[in-house]
């Protein structure tokens, strides 16, 4: 029996994704990022400043969204406006799945206190705190459950289009987000009452959806399938006029959907200050969309032991709901017992869920097993950074940082069946008492990840390694310097400090670790005469490349920089000699040996000092990685001048 305090809830699941939203948004800004974080968030903001085309696939939506809403939030710093966007984006797709709760169970606490534990999840919680794309793209995988929902329980064509439409505007956002159309295209096609869905309108819809990711993952053969599935669903046995207006229809705003990715094409010929892959021809642009720079690999052979790769999804789902208490990445006596009472009351939940809708619950089992086990399965990861390799088969390949955000959506879900066990158990064992026990006792419960997690998901603690990392780079450059940058870390913040800041514009970054792509080469030979029409279009190795490149800069009379992240292997043979100065080693073409240049390795040594960016505990590597390499300026100082560069390198290559 529903309490008589929650009897007027069938109205009101708008109201519960008020309140979960906005309690969500208020923890998010106090635990934001005030400026870049590591990682993609440097380069993001750099394309969005320049409307600009970042890595593969391009996201140009993203971009686009972001561009708009920094707009409009001006006179906020970008980073920080756009770290909101996040924040914003998650704070709504998590009240918008309490408001779901709420509609499928009838109980407004559970919905609420679900909201409230889906969003405090760490996962979902650092992805709302930085920039990055994930945050708006789980925000629309939500949007498509909640279309769906509504499609199903109205019969509704109207909204099966605009879920349709939703489905096909994953490809310009991020292709992530289709893990959420199965579930949706369940529930919109099976009313209220009703788990079996309608085969007709099954396979419209889900030909639509394979179409989308047939355009996402460039396969003729893909799009092809779909479009006779659509054909087939319009000229069926049993199919009318209605059967064939909405096969139009959906293949309409299937194709509108789809159109924001030629964004790309067109921004390209402009040559915007971040224009990854170049994508300004057809060819071109398919190769960005479809990731060949960066290829996904096959479902078979596994990149890593099956069981490798479930054990990652155990081993992040144990981080979720306690990682303040203790950040080690094994099993914790702190941590890990809040994590399996939060899986007994995600049972409890799911139990009760059933049982007031099955329909509701089936398709929030979909969508948790496609955010899950779907995503192990077509990801096809290697194993952690965290996987012992004693625990692996010997030469094991690893990936480069810890992907527990790739599950957030999953993790969201869970959260919200962790909250309506709090509000079960709440109201078994606090019935007896007054009703505002019971709510207070589930929101108790429902609110600890919050409290739990806190520690963890704050990122202000590490808020400015990446800024000052670009800072320094920058400032340890000569003027009109070619800055060999190692990889992301260095480059990305680089970027950002010049195209949001428009800081050291006459520094021409080059990333090493991108020169092996021919549209690289092209743009640095374009843009600033580096490397002739030979050196572009042929590929010689690293070390002929990087010859090329510094024959390049002394033809434009340029200095040669190394950032101290570049390995000595990489930069020894480019000069005879380096000094360093700061953050960078500077080419020299004398043979007297590496040196310290102190007064300027003292003053980037001080800049670093004053902008004190402090250390975290964070799993992310690239942390610990990045505040070593801030060290630098200050510990060669110490180890004074070197008669060879070894014990320099040793200190400041720490790659």
């Amino acid at each position: 029996m529903v309490p008589s305090h929650e009897s007027r809830v069938t109205s009101h699941p708008r109201q519960t994704t008020l309140i979960v939203a906005a309690v969500l948004l208020s923890t998010y800004a106090a635990t934001l990022a005030p400026t870049v974080t590591l990682w993609d968030s440097g380069e993001f903001n750099a394309a969005i400043a320049s409307l600009g085309i970042p890595h593969p696939p391009g996201t140009p939506l993203y971009i686009l969204i972001a561009r708009v809403w920094s707009g409009i939030l001006n006179p906020v710093p970008q980073a920080l406006a756009v770290n909101l966007l996040s924040a914003a984006a998650t704070a709504v797709a998590c009240g918008l799945l309490g408001g779901l709760m709420t509609r499928w169970t009838q109980s407004r606490l559970a919905g609420i206190a679900g909201g409230i534990t889906a969003g405090t999840m760490l996962a979902v919680w650092q992805n709302a705190t930085e920039t990055e794309v994930y945050a708006i793209s789980m925000l629309l995988a939500v949007l498509m459950v909640v279309v769906g929902d509504r499609a199903g329980a109205r019969d509704s064509l109207r909204l099966r289009l605009l879920l349709a439409y939703l489905i096909a505007l994953a490809v310009p956002l991020q292709i992530s987000a289709l893990v959420a159309a199965p579930a949706a295209i369940v529930l919109a096609s099976s009313g209220p009452g009703v788990v079996r869905p309608d085969p007709r309108r099954l396979i419209a819809l889900g030909s639509a959806l394979t179409i989308v990711a047939g355009a996402g993952l460039v396969s003729p053969w893909m799009v092809a399938a779909g479009a006779v599935g659509l054909l087939g669903s319009a000229l069926g046995r049993d199919a009318g006029g209605g059967a064939r207006r909405e096969a139009v229809g959906l293949a309409a705003v299937v194709l509108i959907g789809l159109s924001a990715t030629l964004m790309l094409l067109v921004r390209a010929s402009h040559d915007p200050f971040i224009n990854q892959g170049n994508p300004a021809t057809v060819d071109a642009l398919l190769t960005v969309v479809s990731r060949r720079q960066y290829p996904l690999p096959g479902l078979w052979p596994r990149q890593a032991p099956v069981w490798v790769q479930l054990l990652n999804l155990v081993q992040y789902a144990d981080w979720q709901v306690a990682s303040g208490l203790d950040d080690s990445v094994a099993a914790s006596r702190w941590r890990t017992p809040w994590s399996l009472a939060a899986l007994l009351l995600a049972i409890i939940g799911v139990r009760w869920h059933r049982g007031r809708d099955a329909r509701g619950a089936a398709g929030a089992g979909i969508l948790f097993l496609m955010a899950s086990l779907g995503v192990v399965a077509v990801l096809n990861l290697r194993a952690s950074p965290s996987i012992l390799d004693s625990v692996l088969p010997p030469g094991a390949p690893h990936e480069q940082r810890e992907r527990d955000y790739f599950f957030a959506l999953a993790f969201a879900v869970a959260g919200t069946w962790v909250g309506a066990g709090a509000v079960v158990l709440s109201r078994r064992w606090l019935s007896m008492l007054a009703p505002r026990a019971v709510v207070a006792g589930a929101l108790a419960v429902a609110s600890l990840p919050l409290i739990l997690n806190w520690r963890a998901a704050d990122r202000r603690p590490a808020a400015m390694l990446a800024t000052t990392l670009g800072e320094a780079l920058l400032a340890s450059a000569p003027p009109n310097a070619v800055l060999l940058l190692a990889g992301d870390s260095d480059s990305y913040t680089t970027w950002y400090r010049q195209s949001v800041l428009g800081e050291r514009r006459d520094v021409v970054p080059v990333t090493i670790s991108l020169l092996a792509a021919e549209w690289y080469r092209a743009e640095l030979a374009r843009r600033h005469h580096l490397f002739d029409s030979a050196a572009v279009s042929g590929w010689r190795g690293d070390e002929a490349v990087l010859l090329a490149l510094a024959e390049g800069a002394r033809r434009q009379g340029r200095p040669l920089a190394a950032a101290v992240s570049v390995p000595v292997a990489i930069r020894r043979p480019l000069a005879p000699a380096w000094t360093l100065s700061g953050m960078a080693f500077i080419a020299r073409q004398d043979s007297e040996g590496d040196r310290v240049d102190s007064a300027a390795t003292l003053a980037i040594s001080d800049l670093i000092a004053m902008r004190s960016p402090a250390g975290s505990s964070d799993r992310d590597p690239a942390v610990p990685y990045v505040a070593r390499l801030l060290r630098c300026p200050s510990e060669a100082l110490r180890s004074g001048t070197p008669s060879t560069g070894t014990l320099l390198d040793s200190r400041c290559n720490l790659k």
